[in-house]
């Protein structure tokens, strides 16, 4: 892998950007205009060729500070640059859902543009990841935009949205009393999305659901009852759906060891640092890695 030396920031860019720190390491970068999104930067002292940014977005506690340091050494090493955004529950309170109040997706379009702008990045798409709260939003992102995400993980998602026609979010149905048919929409991205290479991990030991899983008699018969069980069926599902659409199926289930629904565990238990940002991001093919004890317990926090 060729590096290229990162110049100093220019001192123009850190002022039209907000654009707080050294020229490497992890910056703050505040938001440029009335609901825009703030967010924290990893930028390596070396850039590989042509580096695709991955941007991982946190759960509901917002760590999306101490989330960016964990993917740091593993970022630096490979020359990526990291992108953190911070969805604040003031302009975001439900961000999970992507479309909600302040639309979330549109603040990261437009923060990713923001960036491209100011040389932080180039290319028309990025890696996409999200933990617990997080992954509900990559995955509903991504349904909405392929055109966008170039690589999808999605990593211990409390529930996520099925290609059914239960009403959107659960399924991709028209929600009664809505305006815009969010699930629509989504459903007639399904073959962009199923074309682009998902990886769907989750901690081996994150099968006991909590206070924030969402719960109820018809999610737990269609997802199942944990974290654990909703990332399986969730996998088997989508495949089904891109076999029935003549898809070639690109998603992986991994299954990260020694790991219960914490970020900081997953990485340094399970490696997840080394799925979000793999030696090269090519496409992979539905296969299962790691192994799941029974009867395993969740452990540790998002």
């Amino acid at each position: 892998m060729t590096a290229l030396a990162v110049p100093a920031v220019d001192a123009r860019v850190a002022a039209a950007s907000s654009l707080s720190g050294p020229s490497s390491g992890i910056l703050a970068r505040h938001a440029t205009r009335p609901g825009g999104l703030f967010c924290w930067l990893y930028r390596p002292s070396a850039f590989a060729d042509a580096p695709t940014p991955l941007v991982n977005v946190h759960g509901i506690r917002r760590r999306a500070r101490a989330q960016a340091g964990l993917l740091a050494d593993r970022a630096e090493m490979l020359g990526r640059p990291v992108v953190a955004p911070l969805f604040d529950p003031g302009n975001w309170p439900r961000y999970q859902q992507a479309v909600r109040k302040g639309r979330a997706d549109r603040a990261l379009l437009s923060l990713m543009s923001d960036l491209a702008a100011e040389g932080f990045w180039r290319g028309r798409r990025f890696d996409l990841a999200g933990f617990s709260g997080g992954a509900q939003f990559a995955h509903r992102f991504a349904m909405l935009h392929p055109h966008a995400v170039r690589r999808l993980t999605i990593c211990a998602a409390g529930w996520l949205t099925f290609p059914d026609d239960a009403p959107f979010p659960y399924g991709l149905g028209p929600k009664p009393g809505r305006g815009t048919d969010w699930g629509g929409r989504m459903r007639r991205n399904l073959d962009a999305f199923l074309r682009i290479p998902i990886t769907v991990a989750v901690g081996a030991r994150d099968c006991k659901s909590d206070s924030s899983t969402r719960r109820g008699p018809e999610i737990d018969r269609q997802q199942g009852t944990n974290r654990l069980d909703r990332a399986t069926r969730w996998v088997e599902v989508m495949r089904e759906e891109a076999h029935r659409r003549r898809v070639p199926a690109r998603i992986d289930l991994k299954i990260l060891p020694r790991s219960g629904h914490s970020f900081t565990r997953c990485v340094e238990r399970g490696g997840l640092d080394e799925v979000l940002l793999p030696d090269t991001a090519q496409a992979v093919g539905p296969k299962v890695s790691g192994s799941r004890p029974p009867g395993a317990a969740g452990s540790g926090a998002a």
